[in-house]
């Protein structure tokens, strides 16, 4: 069975977990936002992408 997500929800799982618990403040996480979103917006995205979807790739082939 295949299963596709996209990485944004398990991030916001994450960082909201982190948020409620106290480990992150909002003022790190608001820099962090737009770093990503404007890091989006450069030449860097294409490779970073191609490197987030070859990690999952080799992820989703290990099996048990």
């Amino acid at each position: 069975m295949s299963l596709n997500i996209s990485l944004v929800l398990p991030l916001g799982i994450v960082l909201v977990v982190l948020i409620r618990g106290g480990s992150l403040k909002a003022g790190p996480v608001g820099v962090s936002v737009l770093f990503g979103f404007f890091l989006a917006g450069t030449s860097m995205a294409p490779e970073i992408n191609r490197l987030v979807s070859s990690v999952a790739n080799m992820i989703g082939q290990i099996r048990f």
